[in-house]
């Protein structure tokens, strides 16, 4: 099954899912439920992966500890205004144990999930969280060495950062799971990646996930990274994802590895054998509004961009939909999704969505589709299935002034795919509040004296010019405040 080199995916929140089926159904909904029509729709809408969030069995230490943090509460009541704890199921990032939750239809109705994405053209992604496990994962239990273990002095002085937990040899006190930036989180307990069979422990767990799915989504990869565990915990570690992604592909050769990655270490998971970690830099640069970052970002080299995963959402970050106004929205989107990559997009973003489901949940408010968002969306994956978007060759372009003195040129963000059947699509963005305007360069010898029809995929507009001017001058551009075309040019 081959896909393209610039894939699309599609995250779906598992258990908010099969809650919104259960209601319908009136009983409990398992992944059998998931609608054929559903599929259908992702399978035309151009997704090639779709990633089920929270698959894996959370145990009840996970909930209770969801149920009682006072935070984590207001923000369900806040999101939830009828509220009620039947709504609280844990943080499904608290796995306990990586087979399917039996209340989903366990391991064989995942299977059965999975040959109906298969006969539709798309894959499978799932989870997998390297950095820690639930507080009543079996190994807690059985073998209490594969975590960081705390003093009485540290959980007196840190009790936000230890806790005290029962095992096979009596009490211990074990660290929760933690970046190094921040308290740890309550549900989790910490491996020890100084401890060699936790290594080889979690590439098995990684090769069993890898029987079930066609890829993974690591959460939080860099955390395992030698350095940055030093970092944290002060012990010398052993590196994990060189070997363990390779013991991996000698058994499934093609599996996929998408890291949620940051602090410029994108690269270095790239490196060790990901095919596309969080692009979370351009994300933050669309977010504050400059058009020259995000123009630079562009100019990265092409091998970490094609292997740079796109998102204006996902389950941590704001909704789009909230975190921009419509202008800025789409404007954003036509230069996330159009640029070299993994094109990554989260139910709900499609119909504009606004209010973010935390993953403790398993129900989310109601909220009406914004019909205009929705036909934008529309319109913008039906460019990315463009053969030109799917298979082509992108190429950052200049543009200059329209005249001396015009400063708003430098607002223009362009560039364009050249497709397999000498056919090219040519984005232009406005990314600013005001009005701009530039001559764009478009240097394909091919188009010398030839006329020209530029025809925007996203709106009316079309344009007819000659290759000589086009060559010569370039291509005059007057865009309002976010304003973008996609054009066909033929």
């Amino acid at each position: 099954m081959r896909m393209s080199p610039h894939s699309a995916l599609y995250q779906i929140n598992t258990r908010v899912l099969l809650s919104d089926l259960s209601r319908g159904l009136g009983r409990p909904a398992t992944l059998d439920d998931v609608p054929d029509a559903e599929l259908d729709r992702l399978a035309a809408a151009g997704f090639d992966w779709l990633w089920f969030l929270g698959v894996w069995l959370t145990g009840p230490a996970g909930r209770k500890v969801s149920l009682e943090n006072p935070a984590w509460r207001r923000e369900f009541q806040e999101l939830l205004p009828d509220f009620r704890e039947d709504d609280v199921c844990g943080s499904c990032f608290a796995i306990a144990g990586y087979t399917v939750h039996p209340d989903f239809g366990g391991n064989p109705a995942l299977d059965r999930l999975r040959r109906r994405i298969h006969s539709r053209g798309m894959r499978l992604l799932l989870d997998f969280v390297p950095n820690h496990t639930a507080l009543d994962h079996p190994w807690v239990l059985h073998h209490p060495e594969f975590y960081i273990h705390g003093t009485e002095e540290q959980i007196q002085r840190e009790p936000r950062n230890y806790t005290r937990v029962a095992t096979a040899d009596g009490s211990a006190i074990l660290a929760f799971g933690r970046d190094p930036n921040y308290d740890g989180w309550p549900d989790t307990l910490q491996l020890n990646y100084a401890h060699p069979d936790v290594w080889d422990a979690m590439a098995s767990e990684l090769e069993n996930i890898a029987d079930l799915c066609d890829g993974v989504r690591c959460d939080m990869a860099m955390l395992i990274l030698p350095g940055v565990f030093r970092r944290t915990w002060g012990l010398h570690s052993f590196p994990f994802w060189p070997d363990a992604i390779d013991r991996v592909r000698a058994r499934h050769p093609g599996f996929l590895f998408m890291g949620e990655v940051y602090w410029d270490l994108e690269w270095e998971l790239q490196q060790q054998g990901f095919d596309y970690t969080y692009d979370k830099r351009l994300y933050d640069r669309l977010l504050y509004g400059d058009a020259r970052p995000v123009r630079d970002h562009f100019r990265a080299e092409m091998d970490f961009q094609q292997r740079s995963a796109r998102f204006l959402e996902n389950h941590d970050e704001p909704r789009a939909a909230a975190a921009f106004t419509p202008p800025v929205h789409q404007a954003a989107a036509v230069l996330t999704f159009l640029c070299p990559g993994l094109r990554f997009l989260h139910q709900g973003q499609l119909e504009g969505r606004t209010r973010r489901i935390p993953v403790h949940l398993c129900r989310g408010p109601l909220e009406p589709p914004d019909p205009d968002l929705a036909g934008y969306y529309d319109r913008l994956l039906a460019c990315l299935r463009r053969p030109e978007a799917r298979e082509g060759q992108w190429q950052l372009l200049d543009s200059t002034p329209a005249w001396d003195g015009n400063w708003t040129s430098d607002s223009t963000i362009c560039f364009a795919w050249h497709g397999p059947a000498q056919t090219s699509l040519i984005v232009t963005v406005n990314f600013a509040p005001h009005q701009s305007q530039c001559y764009l360069h478009i240097p394909f010898p091919e188009i010398q004296g030839k006329a020209l029809r530029f025809r925007d995929l996203m709106g009316p507009a079309w344009y007819d010019r000659h290759g000589d001017e086009i060559l010569s001058r370039g291509l005059y551009l007057d865009l309002p405040p976010w304003g973008y075309h996609i054009f066909e040019l033929g």
